[in-house]
């Protein structure tokens, strides 16, 4: 059995290249979204250490290079401050609770890897996740907005709404100037200068520079700063469990593990088109449980396959689960003996370095396609997004969910309903063969046939009714279902409406045709055949509307023998 996907020891020169490289661009993210949740930059540090390290070894994406992503810390920010407001006096315990929800969220991953749920993260539609993470981007960019001038972050976006008059008028000037130069680094250097981008980095260039401005000329402006960070290999910590709090505690965790698999899957599929290969996605829900698991433990941030980092590794050479190691193992490293260097890093470049974070979530390409995208697609994408960013993650995926359903469902039932064929007077344009027209022109519209296509559902189950309903002068009604794979109970029910309607006059026959076995078996096992004459059920169309004609004393020339 191979308990690492995608290892093999043929690239370890573009490994070392691709962990190295990654690991640069990493340091100052971990550390701006450490900040960023609340939790303190060295948890920033850890959960890149313990996600990317086990993600890359149990994950199924080879290539993938996990850590702290902005989705999974704008939910860790609220996580943090929900648990540690209910203890004041004692933040330890809020704290120990918060990455408690962490671990569950962990194993929660690791049980819908189990459960094999990563193939229905494909069912959610694009407007939905373009909307969930444009949502994330502006809940960045609306967080970071006091970091920028000097001032505290705020955990929520709203507050950090209803705060803004209170950060302009009342700027840092230093905080300010350096965010204007982490900002102009890392939107610039990308695109004007990718060689030097290509050398170093622009998030680890921003952080470099900025943190050299604050020290030579800014030492003594009272710029806040991330100050003594811990350094050394972090104490386990065991899972921290109080009653009272467990429902919102298992809330919270399955949010996170839903975000994680969302973010992760998606970042999969960015490293398959990259890299011409096929992840596996139950594998690296696993994967990404046990990561987040061990740095819940350990007090990490938790994390999922990071788009940007992921990128980079595989530009740089990375194609094995060597890499995402590494990068882990490097970041180690640099704890265990580089805290000190990190305590002068001002919090104004971090939140210049996660506001182009938040630009790069946010989904620009569906945003310019707006006037042209279907206007069902739209809506759903722009109530998602307010969702998201002012009421509640979860609940806005779950609604943009029950709206892509309810918006499918709608054309999947028009679409039936524009296949489905009511005649009793064809013409030369109706799709059936001129047997059956010459049988239906001498029934003189006293015969009705009703035929459907498709998987029928609950969604056309009332246009299936309503559309016999526009005919009343018939004698015999023909169902064709030749060409139906398969019914739900509500369009049996319907069918069974059509059938016993008809028949409520005594002088009416109904002939049914072409029933697949499994149509008819739960047709007959829902009683819908029970009304029916055994005698009325037929394979072929043309023989069941000539026992149609007859039964109501035609005899068409077309059913009589050559």
């Amino acid at each position: 059995m191979n308990y690492i996907n995608g290892l093999h020891f043929n690239n370890v020169r573009g490994d070392i290249f691709g962990g190295l490289t990654a690991a640069v661009v990493a340091l100052p993210l971990a550390l701006a979204m450490g900040v960023a949740s609340g939790a303190g930059p060295i948890a920033g540090i850890y959960g890149a250490i313990f996600v990317g390290f086990f993600a890359a070894l149990f994950g199924g994406t080879p290539a993938q290079v996990s850590g702290p992503t902005g989705p999974m810390t704008v939910v860790m920010a609220l996580i943090f401050t929900q648990y540690t407001s209910l203890y004041p006096n004692d933040p330890a315990t809020g704290a120990a609770l918060a990455f408690t929800v962490v671990m569950m969220g962990g194993l929660f991953q690791i049980l819908f890897g189990v459960l094999r749920v990563g193939k229905f993260i494909e069912f959610v539609p694009h407007p939905v996740v373009s909307g969930f993470m444009s949502g994330i981007g502006v809940i960045i960019i609306l967080i970071q907005i006091g970091p920028l001038l000097g001032h505290a972050t705020s955990a929520k976006p709203i507050e950090a709404v209803q705060m803004m008059p209170e950060f302009f008028s009342n700027i840092h000037n230093s905080s300010l100037i350096l965010a204007l130069i982490a900002l102009a680094i890392v939107y610039s250097v990308p695109k004007f200068v990718p060689k030097l981008n290509k050398m170093m980095p622009s998030p680890l260039l921003a952080l470099v520079v900025g943190t050299m401005a604050y020290m030579f000329f800014m030492k003594d402006s009272g710029a806040p700063i991330l100050g003594n960070i811990p350094t050394g290999f972090p104490a386990p910590q065991l899972p921290t469990i109080m009653l009272e709090h467990l429902p919102d505690m298992i809330k919270s965790a399955l949010i996170l593990a839903a975000l994680g698999a969302i973010d992760s899957l998606l970042t999969s599929l960015v490293a398959d088109n990259i890299t011409r290969t096929h992840h596996k996605s139950d594998r690296e829900l696993i994967g990404q449980g046990i990561g987040n698991t061990v740095a819940g433990i350990f007090g990490g941030l938790p994390g999922a396959g990071a788009t940007m980092r992921t990128v980079v590794n595989v530009k740089a050479g990375g194609l094995t689960p060597i890499s995402g190691a590494l990068h882990a193992v490097i970041l180690l490293i640099i704890v265990l003996g580089g805290g000190e260097l990190a305590a002068n890093i001002p919090k104004a470049v971090l939140a210049g370095i996660l506001v182009k974070v938040g630009t790069d979530i946010i989904d620009w390409d569906y945003l310019k396609r707006l006037k042209t995208a279907p206007k069902a697609g739209v809506l759903l994408m722009v109530t998602v997004l307010l969702m998201t960013v002012f009421i509640d993650l979860i609940m806005a995926v779950a609604t943009g969910m029950v709206m892509a359903s309810m918006i499918f469902m709608k054309r999947m039932s028009d679409l039936q309903h524009e296949s489905a064929l009511a005649v009793n007077l064809p013409t030369d344009e109706t799709p059936i063969n001129e047997h059956e027209k010459a049988i239906l022109n001498e029934a003189r519209g006293r015969i009705l046939l009703y035929h459907m296509e498709g998987p029928l559902s609950f969604g056309a189950a009332k246009g299936m009714v309503r559309r016999l309903a526009h005919f009343s002068e018939y004698d015999s009604l023909v169902i064709d279902l030749s060409g139906v794979p398969s019914v739900d109970f509500t369009s049996a029910m319907a069918i069974n409406d059509m059938i016993r309607d008809t028949l409520a006059s005594s002088d009416r026959f109904v002939f049914l045709v072409g029933l697949r076995p499994n149509v008819k078996a739960f047709l007959d096992t829902q009683g819908t055949l029970e009304p029916v004459d055994s005698s009325h059920i037929y394979d072929e169309r043309a023989a069941a509307l000539c026992h149609a004609a007859r039964v109501i004393n035609i005899d068409p020339d077309a059913c009589k023998p050559d």
